[in-house]
C-alpha cells in the first residue's frame, strides 16, 4: 500500500498548497472551506493507507517478481453480521437533522455513532 499512501500524500499536498494560496488571494469562504475539507479528507485516507502499510509490509502486489500464488490467503476478516453500519448510519443521519433541527439532535446523533465507530474499529476478528 506504500504506491497508494504515497498517491494520497502528494494528493493532500495539492489541496494544501492550493488552499493556502487561495486563501490568500481569494477572500471567497466557500471555496477556502472546500480546499480545507478536500485537504483533510485526503489527508485521513493517506493516513490511513501509511498505518496499513506499516502494519502489514509490503504486499505481493508491491514487488515485480511476486507469484501469483504468494498473494493467496486469507487477509481480512469480514463478519457475517454486524449491526455497525446501522448504527453508524443513523447516527450520522441524526447529527445531519440536528445542523438543521437544533444542536440538541445533533448531540444525540453523536452519541448514537459513538458505539457505531466503535463497532467498526474493535469489532472481534476470527482466524480462519
Amino acid at each position: 500500500m506504500k504506491a497508494e499512501a504515497w498517491l494520497f500524500s502528494g494528493v493532500a499536498v495539492f489541496f494544501a498548497v492550493t488552499g493556502g494560496v487561495y486563501a490568500v488571494f481569494s477572500g471567497d469562504p466557500a471555496g477556502i472551506a472546500a480546499l480545507a475539507v478536500s485537504f483533510l479528507m485526503s489527508a485521513l485516507i493517506a493516513a490511513f493507507l501509511w498505518r496499513q502499510y506499516g502494519r502489514g509490509g509490503r504486499r505481493p502486489e508491491d514487488t515485480a517478481d511476486a507469484e501469483i500464488r504468494t498473494g493467496g490467503g486469507r487477509e481480512f476478516s469480514f463478519p457475517a453480521r454486524s449491526f455497525a453500519p446501522v448504527i453508524t448510519a443513523v447516527g450520522t443521519a441524526l447529527m445531519g437533522i440536528g445542523a438543521v433541527q437544533g444542536l440538541w439532535l445533533a448531540l444525540i446523533g453523536g452519541g448514537v455513532v459513538i458505539p457505531g465507530l466503535y463497532g467498526f474499529v474493535f469489532r472481534p476478528g476470527r482466524d480462519a
